[in-house]
């Protein structure tokens, strides 16, 4: 259980909209859990990356070229 203070003036606000806000706010913090794990993710897979050493260049058409050539 997560709880915190809203502001009287903001709690009045939210009474007045028929909006269930439990839900609302369990999907806004799934919705950034999912985002920050997609981002340290693409954090993690970036810096495997850049340990990779590069292929020379031309190294994909030459591949390209061997493949066409082979059929």
């Amino acid at each position: 259980m997560v709880s915190f203070r809203i502001p009287p003036e903001l709690k009045k606000r939210m009474k007045e909209i028929d909006i269930n806000w439990s839900e609302e706010i369990r999907k806004f913090i799934e919705a950034k859990s999912r985002e920050y794990r997609k981002k340290k993710a693409l954090e993690e897979i970036n810096a495997m990356l850049s340990n990779l050493s590069g292929a020379e260049k031309g190294t994909a058409e030459k591949y390209v070229r061997e493949d066409r050539d082979s059929n």
